[in-house]
């Protein structure tokens, strides 16, 4: 009895010693391994009565499950103190600011159009959309540019390919301009409102996606256009002056910007116009700079869609979002805007 207890005192005192958890197993095997204190005990059981291993026994296993408790408590003992030793090594300074990844930013040319969409907004003006795959005859056709026309030469464009014909889809192509937009909501809207006296107004812009064959420093195949269009009772050219002119001012933030209407040709307006613009500062002082074009509805495309050219006029004008994004900016390449280079972009966050 005294030697077990002796034994048991003796085990406790050398594991809690010990601070490696390797070195603790090998003290475990002095005292439980095959040849350990109290293995040595169980085996000398064979050479006692049954009296006696019956007593003997219970001592024993008594000794030998406290040494086992305490093998058990050290080895947790030594689990926290490594635990905390990490934690202490690895701790986090939580006041510190958090590794962020980079943040997202609109694009240039999202930029722009939201502006263009708001201050437009501010007078009336509506947002509308349409496919960007879009029929001849809505592209074409409906704005006054039939087949063969002249003007079509000036919209080579892309069309579909049905590659198990291995010929190109008919009457599908990208549209080359956003006014088959205004040609769509013109006839939906005289559908809506045709019996109406007088047919309320359209006051609408039509941003969007275009495609062409060009591409070079001020082109690309894919590009942005904003065409407006308002069709009315006694809408002018008037009208049509003073809103290009007041939104122009506001998209460059100056009063001190020189509009011009310079005479020109498109299929789907009469009379035609081109906008030019010459800014009082920076590095485009005093030159003028083709801008957009304008001008009234051609009485064939109100026919077209329905509308009575006798009574109702209306102007249109279309702006290329990408180059409003050069001038304001100050970009010379419209090719950096679609590269997709992030050291350009990040200007723009």
């Amino acid at each position: 009895m005294r030697e077990l207890d002796r034994i048991v005192t003796e085990a406790r005192a050398a594991l809690a010693a010990i601070e490696d958890p390797d070195v603790l197993e090998q003290e475990k095997a002095r005292y439980l391994g095959k040849s350990g204190k109290i293995t040595e005990r169980m085996k000398a059981l064979a050479l006692l009565s049954a009296e006696e291993k019956k007593q003997m026994g219970v001592l024993i296993n008594r000794a030998k499950g406290e040494i086992e408790k305490t093998l058990a408590e050290r080895r947790e003992a030594i689990r926290r103190a490594a635990l905390s030793r990490r934690l202490a090594e690895e701790a986090l300074d939580v006041t510190l600011p958090g590794r962020c990844g980079e943040r997202g930013a609109l694009h240039p040319v999202t930029r722009t159009l939201e502006r263009i969409e708001s201050l437009f907004a501010s007078i009336g003006f509506t947002v509308a959309d349409g496919p960007e795959i879009e029929t001849d005859f809505y592209n074409f056709t409906a704005l006054n540019t039939p087949e063969n026309h002249p003007a079509r030469s000036m919209h080579d464009t892309f069309y579909l390919l049905d590659e198990e014909a291995g010929k190109v889809v008919e009457n599908a192509l990208l549209r080359t301009h956003t006014s088959p937009i205004q040609a769509r909501y013109m006839r939906a809207h005289v559908e809506k409102y045709g019996k109406s006296d007088p047919m309320p107004e359209i006051r609408i812009i039509a941003p969007g996606r275009v495609y062409r064959v060009d591409s070079d420093a001020t082109h690309s195949p894919m590009f942005h256009q904003v065409e407006g269009l308002w069709v009315g009772e006694s809408v002018s050219f008037a009208d049509l002056k003073g809103v290009i002119s007041d939104f122009l001012r506001r998209f460059f933030e100056t009063e001190e910007l020189s509009v011009r209407f310079r005479p020109s040709f498109f299929p789907f307006t009469e009379p035609s116009a081109e906008i030019d613009v010459a800014f009082a500062h920076g590095a485009q002082k005093g030159r003028w700079l083709e801008i957009a074009g304008c001008g009234m509805v051609h009485p064939n495309v109100l026919a077209n869609a329905g509308i009575d050219a006798e009574r109702y006029t209306g102007f249109a004008f279309g702006f290329g979002p990408d180059r409003l994004t050069m001038l304001r900016y100050g970009v010379n390449d419209l090719r950096f805007f679609f590269e997709g280079d992030l050291r350009f972009l990040r200007q723009f966050s």
